[in-house]
């Protein structure tokens, strides 16, 4: 299993947010995997959250969807059988 630890990048450098890796010895090079997750780009997903609440507020006050039908119609209507290879069909 891999350590999680948590940390920010001031342009080259790693600052520890929680806890320290305990096997970081110094001198020594260690691999790491980073992942953003905030990034100044990620404001254009940030502006559609309103947008998509306010659909879901006109969703909600106009009632729902009134029926969704037969499920067990749909799933047939929606699965095609499909040939298993090395069988006749």
């Amino acid at each position: 299993m891999r350590a999680t630890y948590r940390a920010v990048l001031h342009g080259n450098r790693l600052e520890w947010r929680d806890e320290e890796p305990e096997d970081l010895l110094p001198g020594r090079d260690v691999e790491i995997i980073v992942t953003i997750l905030d990034h100044p780009e990620s404001d254009a997903t940030s502006r559609r959250g309103p947008a998509m609440a306010a659909a879901l507020e006109r969703l909600a006050a106009a009632g729902g969807p009134k029926t969704f039908g037969e499920p067990a119609e749909w799933e047939r209507e929606t699965r095609t059988e499909r040939a298993i290879p090395g069988r006749e069909p």
